[in-house]
């Protein structure tokens, strides 16, 4: 087949592939590697990471939170923060 009979897509896709056997484009990861990499991402590397904690409520005052929305668990931080430390 000659270069001119190549699609577009066909001419990327080889360069693509000279570019990765060169090592300038595309790593190829193991399988290890890659089950490394799966799962939750490693926690936060802040000072001031949150503390995980069991706490329980009654039925109705999760519903109401829930019912916030999204990220209601650090709405209830926010409001914890302000009543307990006084902090806006």
């Amino acid at each position: 087949m000659k270069d001119d009979q190549l699609t577009k897509f066909e001419r990327g896709l080889l360069e693509s592939i000279a570019q990765a056997k060169r090592g300038e484009f595309a790593g190829v990861h193991t399988a290890e590697q890659i089950m490394a990499r799966r799962g939750r991402p490693v926690g936060s590397v802040k000072a001031d990471t949150k503390v995980a904690v069991k706490l329980r409520l009654d039925p109705d005052v999760v519903v109401a939170l829930r019912a916030t929305g999204r990220v209601w668990q650090t709405r209830v931080n926010d409001l914890l923060r302000e009543r307990v430390l006084g902090v806006v």
